[in-house]
C-alpha cells in the first residue's frame, strides 16, 4: 500500500503551523513535507519533528523575495540569488534530515526568449543538482500547471520535465510526480506515469477541480494508488491538497489504505 505523508502546507491549518506536526501525527502519519520553512526558526523545526517522530521527507527551494516569484531557475537576472538560495535550501534540508527538494523553476520573465529560458534553467538545475549532491540531498523538478495555479510558469508539463531530464542526464536531478498538475495539463496519467517512473523521486496528490482531498474530483484514485502499488513504488506519496472541510473529516478517503 502506498505510504502516505501530509503537506503541512495545506493539511491540518486548523492548528498554528507549528502545532501541524503534533496534528500529523496523531491522525497517524509517519511522516510529513511543506513548501518553505524559511521563514520559521530551524531549532524548533527540528525538535517538532523529534519530538513526533516524523520523517520530513520534502522541502522546496526558496521561491525568491519579490511579488509574484515562484522559484528563480529560469530567470537570467537572477542568477546569484538562485545559487544563494541553493545554500540555503542545503542548509534547513540537512538540519531537517530532508532528502529532496523541489527546486522551482519560476515564472517566465517578461522578453525572455525561449532558448534563454532554456539554457538557464539547465545551468541552474545543473549547478543546484551538483551542489545539492556533494550532500545526499536530491535536486527535483515539477511540472507545475500554468492553467489554474501558477499562470506563466516556465515548466508546466511533466513531459516537458522527462525531457529535460533526460536530455541533461543528470545524476542527482529527478522528477516530483504530481497527479494533479499532470491531469490539468495533460491528463493520460497511466501512460504518463509509467513514462515517468525510472526517474521519479517523489510522488504527490490532490483531486481535480478543486485540489481536495482524492474522492472528491475526476481523477480515479483507487485505479491510480494500485497502479502505484503494481509499479513498485515503496517511496512517499505527499498529500498535498487542500481539505474540503476539516482536515480529519477528509481523511476518510485514506481508510482503506491505513
Amino acid at each position: 500500500m502506498p505510504k502516505f505523508c501530509a503537506n503541512l502546507e495545506f493539511m491540518f491549518t486548523e492548528h498554528p503551523f507549528m502545532g501541524r506536526f503534533a496534528a500529523a501525527a496523531e491522525a497517524g502519519f509517519r511522516a510529513v513535507e511543506f513548501h518553505y520553512p524559511y521563514d520559521k526558526d530551524i531549532d524548533q523545526l527540528v525538535d517538532c519533528l523529534g519530538t513526533h517522530n516524523l520523517e520530513q521527507v520534502l522541502i522546496n527551494g526558496p521561491k525568491g523575495n519579490q511579488d509574484g516569484d515562484h522559484g528563480l531557475a529560469c530567470n537570467a537576472d537572477r542568477r546569484g540569488e538562485f545559487e544563494e538560495s541553493i545554500g540555503l535550501a542545503i542548509d534547513y534540508a540537512r538540519a531537517m534530515g530532508t532528502s529532496r527538494v523541489h527546486v522551482m523553476a519560476g515564472r517566465r520573465p517578461d522578453g525572455a526568449s525561449a532558448d534563454v529560458l532554456l539554457e538557464t534553467y539547465t545551468d541552474n538545475m545543473r549547478f543546484a543538482a551538483r551542489a545539492m549532491g556533494e550532500h545526499g540531498i536530491k535536486a527535483l523538478i515539477e511540472g507545475v500547471n500554468s492553467k489554474i495555479d501558477v499562470p506563466g510558469y516556465f515548466l508546466d508539463r511533466p513531459s516537458d520535465a522527462l525531457k529535460i531530464l533526460r536530455s541533461m542526464e543528470e545524476p542527482n536531478l529527478y522528477l516530483q510526480f504530481d497527479f494533479y498538475h499532470a491531469q490539468i495539463m495533460e491528463g493520460g496519467l497511466t501512460r504518463l506515469f509509467h513514462d515517468a517512473l525510472p526517474l521519479t523521486a517523489h510522488i504527490q496528490i490532490a483531486d481535480t477541480p478543486g485540489r481536495h482531498e482524492p474522492g472528491t474530483g475526476e481523477i480515479n484514485y483507487a485505479y491510480v494508488f494500485k497502479m502505484i502499488d503494481d509499479a513498485g513504488w515503496d517511496g512517499w506519496v505527499g498529500c498535498e491538497y487542500r481539505p474540503k472541510g476539516a482536515t480529519l473529516e477528509g481523511l476518510a478517503w485514506m481508510a482503506p489504505y491505513a
